[in-house]
């Protein structure tokens, strides 16, 4: 998922985003274990999407500080 996308979110969704981002990442891991995973780079991307989306996540809550 690209930055640019993520940011057209609202943060409820951003929410919601990162809560299915991260029952893929335990689906994921859960494949690994079993020797399931087909491409084990895809548990990277997911933690990085994750990332991106609990930063844009936290900016948005630094703003709103700043402007209170």
């Amino acid at each position: 998922m690209k930055t640019k996308e993520i940011r057209n979110l609202s943060s409820e969704q951003l929410t919601s985003k990162i809560d299915e981002l991260k029952n893929e990442l335990f689906n994921l891991r859960f494949r690994l274990a079993t020797g399931q995973l087909d491409n084990p780079s895809s548990i990277k991307m997911v933690k990085k999407d994750i990332a991106r989306a609990k930063t844009i996540l936290r900016e948005r809550e630094l703003e709103m500080g700043r402007e209170a």
